[in-house]
């Protein structure tokens, strides 16, 4: 059916390359909005000693809520101590979800095939959070499952400070990391895999990693042990980045590194801050290298301290980030548990995240941001999610394209109507034929005030998200009145947005 307003291609074209010249709203189209959910220790989730259905319906009461912010991303931790939760042949049920390592859940479900479901429900991308080199927080060796990979193969295993590794230095730890990513990748329906800032431990002073006769009996060439070791994490990362994009290439691989890379003391080419900890230098982990090299898709360094902090300087981190992305994405990591468990005066003077994210839009190369975590996030501590819902969130944002792959573009809807029954008005379009890696991921539906077609890099003019074909329009109609234009978007697994299906104008 044609609509009532036909739309001239060329229009479409100078809507959508007018993008650039338009950034001068606070609110983007395009944003980064993500809250890391911790299962380790339960920090957010599941609750401890809950059934199946305390699990679920709690997992669903934090997406509701996180979705009434416009949050569009989870980052869901599945292997938190070389444990799974999910279903896995390689790694035992962790003990997080049972109480018991090697336990599944009784009555039996898996808990990310249950959270990608819901939330791609809700548009919300599911990025999976590994932990590649812990095993246990604790020396509790009795409490590994006896299908635990420690008992078969505990040469791959080092203590340290009373906690438990396994040795990057060795190959098969590298391959077997591998292969729990590929296992992963493959089965499930994820949009991005995601490692955080723990690669090898922070040091504890006084004692040294175990590590050197493997550096000793396998160098590779090297003769300093912290290239060596940076060599070993170089070399799992560039894995990683092949395995996930030989088998789904729209599928992101991000970091979120400790806040700061180097200090400019130690590297010239670092930030003026005075970390106690580098990134480089202690936990082995070379991000520029793995940004230059586009080993990863995006990073999320965690600048977890206040504007202003003496040592760690919440506006010379932001501003070094944003000079030092290599135009890979950016996504600034916010500690909104700070608001909680941090009693200086910073952040106990509201709100401090607020003053971050207004700092955050002075540098158009931050593409969003993430908090930590979700338990926290959701109290709307300090009225943070008050100023989410009412300012920096207010409307609905759609996840930034990845610039380190093409993809290609989203199909076009197609027989976009207004159909009315009675009382009750339905927008309805015809689904798009998915194909493998053009997998529709949501429809975007705008409505525009009038009949004629208005900004479509505006995200005020998004009406909602939506992963069905129709719309029921009699939710939104005590905001509807009068004539207005609605425009159908597709937005694909590779979060290309389709050319607008023809509009179509009717009074409501």
């Amino acid at each position: 059916m044609k609509s009532k307003l036909p739309v001239v291609s060329i229009l479409f074209v100078l809507i959508f390359t007018t993008l650039h010249l338009e950034g001068a709203s606070i609110h983007k189209k395009r944003e980064m909005r993500a809250v890391w959910i911790a299962t380790v220790e339960n920090i957010d989730w599941p609750p401890k000693d809950s059934s199946t259905k305390e699990q679920q319906d709690a997992l669903r009461t934090m997406l509701d809520q996180l979705a009434v912010n416009n949050i569009n991303t989870v980052v869901f931790q599945i292997r938190p101590t070389a444990d799974a939760l999910y279903l896995s042949m390689l790694e035992p049920w962790s003990k997080y979800l049972t109480g018991t390592q090697g336990l599944a859940p009784d009555p039996f479900y898996d808990p990310l095939q249950f959270i990608i479901e819901e939330a791609h429900r809700r548009c919300m991308e599911v990025h999976v959070w590994l932990n590649p080199y812990r095993v246990l927080n604790n020396n509790a060796i009795n409490s590994l499952s006896e299908e635990h990979l420690y008992h078969k193969s505990n040469h791959l295993f080092v203590e340290y400070d009373g906690k438990y590794y396994f040795n990057p230095g060795l190959d098969e730890t590298r391959e077997f990391l591998c292969k729990v990513v590929k296992d992963v990748v493959d089965r499930y329906d994820i949009d991005a895999l995601h490692m955080d800032d723990y690669f090898y431990p922070y040091p504890v002073k006084g004692k040294e990693f175990p590590d050197r006769e493997t550096f000793k009996k396998n160098p590779r060439g090297f003769t300093n042990l912290g290239d060596w070791r940076r060599n070993n994490v170089d070399m799992v990362i560039a894995d990683i980045q092949q395995i996930i994009k030989s088998s789904k290439p729209w599928v992101d691989f991000g970091i979120s590194p400790f806040g700061v890379w180097r200090n400019d003391n130690v590297d010239p080419t670092g930030s003026a801050t005075r970390a106690g900890v580098q990134n480089y230098d202690d936990l082995y982990a070379d991000i520029l290298k793995w940004l230059r090299e586009g080993n990863i898709d995006y990073v999320a360094p965690q600048l977890y301290w206040e504007i202003g902090k003496t040592v760690a300087d919440y506006e010379i981190l932001v501003d070094w980030w944003s000079k030092n992305s290599y135009h890979k994405n950016l996504y600034i990591g916010l500690y909104a548990s700070a608001l909680e468990i941090n009693k200086g005066k910073a952040w106990q003077t509201p709100n401090e995240l607020c003053r971050q994210l207004r700092m955050n839009q002075q540098h158009p190369e931050v593409n969003g941001a993430m908090f930590f975590s979700a338990s926290r996030f959701v109290k709307n501590l300090h009225g943070l999610n008050d100023s989410l819902q009412t300012n920096f969130y207010k409307h609905k944002a759609i996840c930034p394209e990845n610039p380190n792959i093409m993809g290609m573009f989203s199909r076009q809807p197609e027989n976009l109507k207004v159909i009315k029954d009675h009382k009750d008005a339905y927008l309805m379009w015809d689904a798009v034929e998915e194909e493998a890696g053009l997998q529709v991921a949501y429809y975007v539906v705008y409505a525009f005030k009038g009949k004629q077609i208005g900004d479509m890099n505006d995200p005020a003019n998004i009406l909602t998200l939506t992963t069905e074909t129709y719309l029921e329009l009699n939710e939104y109609l005590p905001k509807l009145k009068g004539y207005y234009t609605f425009v159908v978007t597709s937005v694909n697994r590779y979060r290309k947005e389709s050319n607008p299906v023809y509009a179509v104008t009717r009074r409501l």
